[in-house]
């Protein structure tokens, strides 16, 4: 007998019914209310603010507006934009379009430019797919390592048909058509196990390691087995590890929870969170289903906060300082704590790529930043938009024929050549280390780290000595 969860049997006065092949339905182990957690809010403030932002004359705004579509009635932005005068709906539409397209645009009825605009400001959804793992005994030569980590990955698959601003609006409780279909198709995997266990009995030793690995991977796919398995007789305990969504979800919440009530500005982070997202979960060769996903935003924070790109860069410095000051604290060079700053050093280059990415009108304001970076000597943030500009110059590149005939990737470039030595890396960036040597500040660590394993600590030695003199003594 099947031992489902109470809310399967709601209804059913009779209880659980015996399992038989071919049975007419199969009650599912998901519920989508259940699969995030709870989101206690006095009311949704967004939603008193989305209106107003569809009526303004900013197509920015109005397309993130429009793409996360935080609003009850999906109805409204096709409303608002068809209530606006025609002049305004062109002048929108064209501002969304490449200039070959423009006057083919201009000739549509009020009504089409308002519909292109919609489909323009709304996230591409990937179709669909059916689940389509099978267990197979053809598959007996499969460890049960191997058959998890199969599952799994359809499992993946399944989670990458749903869109980011799908799962922010379930987040905060909408009602969710893809989210809904990765349940269903887990839900079809589960029925499809369940009858060839039923088939087959002497598989449910296999598939019961099979769901050991599973616990450490996808808890859809995971509990789909562990369910089969209860099904087809095995006793299978079933640990109570939370809502499956909770990883994204609750990271979520909390922006909307947490953050000042400004949609404006929650808008921005989340075209921001929406690279993120990709890079971490759709674009890994492993889904990491146990990882929260990660809500931090300094950079962007830093620039919505400042009043110009030189209060922009002068709050990089000052952080900048701060931390580089725990270099020198204890008299000497503290070369753990340096290798921890050139990992951040990193993590800060691939967050300028995501802003340029999500946000290409901060593009502006961050290279005007270069220069006041440059004047305070501060390398370490310098550099690290530099590389952030660069990833995004070459991820934004067009594919160009050359003379003869060979591909290549034509750049526009982001910064002039008073910035590229510094990040050229030949010889160990030596153009950056003789403009250190000549002019030190808060160093650019990498080139260095690697000159120390290279000659030794004398390289440290000497480096302690230059930030001392650079960093701002405490008064």
């Amino acid at each position: 007998m099947a031992q489902f969860p109470p809310h399967l049997l709601a209804g059913n006065s009779t209880g659980p019914t015996l399992y038989y092949f071919g049975q007419p339905s199969y009650p599912s182990p998901f519920r989508s209310s259940d699969e995030r957690p709870q989101f206690s809010i006095q009311y949704r403030w967004w939603e008193d603010e989305a209106p107003p932002m569809l009526w303004g004359f900013d197509i920015e705004e109005i397309r993130r507006v429009i793409r996360y579509g935080l609003y009850p009635d999906e109805q409204l932005p096709r409303m608002a934009l068809q209530s606006r005068s025609t002049a305004t709906v062109e002048k929108f539409l064209l501002g969304l379009a490449m200039p070959q397209e423009r006057a083919l645009l201009a000739q549509l009825p009020h009504v089409q430019k308002v519909e292109e605009i919609l489909h323009r400001c709304r996230s591409v959804t990937p179709p669909l797919v059916a689940w389509s793992w099978l267990p197979a005994r053809k598959d007996n030569n499969l460890d049960s390592l191997a058959l998890a980590t199969a599952i799994d990955s359809e499992s993946h698959l399944q989670f990458s048909r749903i869109t980011f601003e799908e799962l922010v609006r379930y987040a905060l409780g909408y009602p969710s058509l893809q989210v809904e279909w990765f349940l269903q198709q887990h839900t079809v995997f589960y029925a499809i196990l369940l009858d060839h266990l039923n088939a087959f009995p002497e598989e449910c030793v296999r598939f019961l390691e099979v769901e050991g690995h599973l616990r450490s991977k996808s808890p859809f796919a995971h509990r789909a087995v562990a369910y089969a398995l209860q099904g087809a007789g095995i006793q299978v305990e079933i640990a109570n590890t939370g809502p499956g969504f909770a990883f994204i979800a609750a990271p979520i919440q909390r922006l909307f929870r947490d953050l000042p009530q400004n949609l404006t500005s929650i808008l921005k982070v989340l075209c921001v969170l929406g690279i993120r997202f990709e890079r971490t979960y759709l674009h890994a060769r492993e889904m990491k289903w146990s990882q929260p996903f990660s809500i931090v935003f300094f950079f962007l924070e830093d620039i919505l906060n400042s009043t110009s790109a030189t209060d922009f860069a002068r709050t990089l410095t000052t952080a900048d300082e701060r931390e580089f000051a725990g270099l020198i604290d204890q008299g000497t060079f503290d070369e753990n704590l340096a290798h921890r700053i050139s990992v951040r050093w990193e993590k800060l280059s691939i967050d300028v790529w995501e802003c340029c990415k999500a946000l290409p009108k901060m593009i502006e304001y961050i290279q005007e930043s270069l220069q006041p970076l440059l004047a305070d000597r501060n390398y370490h943030s310098l550099t690290a938009i530099l590389s952030g500009l660069h990833r995004y110059s070459v991820s934004e590149a067009t594919v160009v024929r050359t003379d003869n005939g060979t591909a290549a990737l034509a750049m526009n470039p982001m910064f002039g050549p008073e910035f590229q030595y510094l990040i050229d890396p030949a010889q160990n960036y030596a153009t950056y280390r003789q403009q250190y040597d000549s002019v030190p500040g808060i160093p650019f660590l990498i080139p260095h780290l690697n000159q120390h394993r290279e000659l030794g600590d004398g390289v440290l030695q000497i480096l302690f000595q230059q930030l001392r003199t650079a960093l701002p003594q405490p008064s």
